[in-house]
């Protein structure tokens, strides 16, 4: 059953729909879980599904929730906390915070302390002279209100199949129940969270299926699938948080992070109350903001994906997928702002002298223009080349240039289409149309063809024109494509040397997009072999 959304939610204009996170107003079955949600990889939220747990009403910290959790956990047990260097902010970047060992019941006390301030009472701690001589650091016992914004219980484990030695909170697992719709589920964990004052985690993905219980206070939670990766710049897949973003959540700097100014767009939030549970999809991003007096737990286990995925198959779906990425990626370079043939004005192409025998005659005012573009940046370039008076050859000129535009193509987002006049003077062309405007250069310019395909084709414009010769291909015959590129690569002296040029042109191509995808999705940047 369907439910509308929380107050305080969104969803951001470029999320697809389908990756919008469903609402339950009652808990599915677990057949429906197994079969409905879960393979969706979608992050799901089941309304009260908790709420009659024992721990919902046992753990209030406005009940007397924290003298329930002191007796049950016990007064001599430490448990390890989390102490930020960033204040309310936790980032996943190990030199921004610390794991300290803190007695638990330092930690409720500091919690006790912190809740008598915001109801305006005096501390009772303070009067006893309990926090007066702290057993763990200065930082984390002292009774100022920073002391509950550094400080956070994350993640001590309840269960742990791994290491059952770190279940420091085991006994918390007698007020809390599997949701029936995890009903079979392999947990590799189930994980306690609380924090004093309100905070905030960075955000990051986790490698397990996840589902997020709020048994006391209020956690908004704002998701973006793992398509979102290149808005979100996660840290280097070899670094130690490399689960984590690299943009800040509270002073993003957009001139370094440039993609994360849209980063919102391709997010949701969702607001979790007492007894809501959402289920966050491994590698799902989600950062998470906890009011005050927080607590949760967590459910993690394998996806089936994951489970049933055997290891000597990695190396062959990691080239599986980054072909998909690379060929996704390609995709949307070459067709970014595409200029439609009517959007331009039609100016120049009146200066061809189109007697009635010529094979301008046959084209189209679109195409005449585009024509008329390609011998002009041919002619212009020659002219550069020759006021210049320079000693290299085109060809390396050339050779200098992709390799100044393989380096841009790395350094930043901007499209390299824009950057190629070949290549958008020839995108809005359509196919038919190009294979005459061919034939006609052919006839009419054959030198201008020659030097433009040897020496002005950048890698786009390479990739871009094999692709429409192949579109070429399916609209016409075998005996009409074996007569044009007879006649297309008679222009060239060596024949060969044109069609590497188009080979190496769409290698360098296809290495550019390489890159963009191993720095958008995987933080990492290699340089092409010479």
């Amino acid at each position: 059953m369907q439910e509308a959304a929380e107050e305080g939610e969104f969803a951001g204009a470029r999320l697809d729909a389908g990756l919008r996170a469903a609402r339950f107003a009652s808990p599915p079955s677990a057949d429906v879980f197994g079969t409905q949600v879960e393979p969706k990889n979608v992050p799901a939220v089941f309304r009260g599904v908790a709420k009659g747990w024992a721990a919902s009403t046992r753990w209030d910290p406005l009940h007397g929730g924290l003298d329930y959790l002191l007796e049950k956990v016990g007064r001599d047990v430490d448990v390890e906390a989390m102490m930020s260097n960033t204040g309310h902010v936790f980032y996943g970047d190990l030199r921004s915070h610390e794991r300290v060992s803190v007695p638990f019941l330092t930690f409720i006390q500091s919690c006790k302390s912190y809740l008598s301030r915001i109801n305006g009472a005096r501390d009772p701690f303070i009067d006893q002279g309990i926090l007066e001589e702290p057993t763990c650091s200065r930082e984390m016992c002292s009774s100022n209100s920073e002391n509950s914004e550094q400080v956070y219980l994350a993640q001590v484990s309840i269960m742990n199949a791994e290491n059952k030695e770190r279940c420091l909170l085991e006994v918390l697992k007698e007020d809390i129940q599997e949701p029936i719709f995890l009903k079979g589920k392999s947990f590799s964990s189930i994980n306690f969270w609380m924090n004093g004052a309100h905070l905030r985690s960075s955000t990051h993905y986790d490698p397990h299926h996840n589902l997020l219980c709020v048994l006391a206070g209020c956690k908004k939670v704002t998701l973006w699938p793992p398509s979102a990766s290149p808005f979100l710049y996660p840290m280097p897949v070899y670094g130690e948080a490399s689960n984590h973003s690299s943009v800040s959540i509270e002073e993003p700097d957009y001139s370094s992070y440039t993609r994360a100014r849209y980063m919102k767009e391709y997010s949701e939030r969702v607001v979790l109350n007492c007894g809501d549970v959402l289920f966050i999809p491994e590698g799902w991003y989600h950062q998470v903001d906890s009011d005050d007096l927080t607590i949760a737990i967590n459910f993690w286990w394998k996806s089936r994906i994951m489970t049933q995925m055997s290891e000597h198959m990695d190396a062959y779906y990691l080239r599986r997928i980054l072909s998909r990425l690379v060929d996704k990626e390609m995709s949307i370079m070459v067709q970014r702002n595409p200029i439609q043939p009517m959007d331009k004005a039609l100016t120049g192409f009146h200066l061809f002298n189109l007697q009635k025998d010529s094979p301008l005659q046959t084209l189209e005012p679109s195409t005449l223009q585009a024509l008329y573009d390609l011998v002009s940046l041919v002619h212009d370039s020659a002219e550069v080349v020759n006021q210049n008076d320079r000693s290299e050859p085109a060809s390396e000129i050339t050779s200098s240039n992709r390799r100044d535009e393989t380096k841009i193509a790395a350094s930043d987002d901007s499209s390299l289409l824009d950057k190629d006049h070949v290549a958008k003077t020839i995108l809005p062309v359509e196919p038919l149309e190009l294979r005459s405007m061919m034939l006609a250069m052919v006839r009419t310019f054959p030198r201008t063809l020659e030097t433009l395909v040897l020496n002005m084709l950048g890698p786009v414009g390479a990739e871009i024109l094999t692709r429409k010769f192949d579109e070429i291909d399916q609209l016409t015959t075998i005996e009409e494509q074996a007569e044009f590129y007879k006649t297309f690569y008679s222009v060239f002296e060596d024949q060969y040397a044109a069609m590497d040029v188009l080979l190496n042109g769409k290698e360098s191509f296809s290495f550019q997009v390489f890159q963009n995808v191993l720095d958008k999705y995987l933080r990492v940047h290699v340089d092409r072999p010479i």
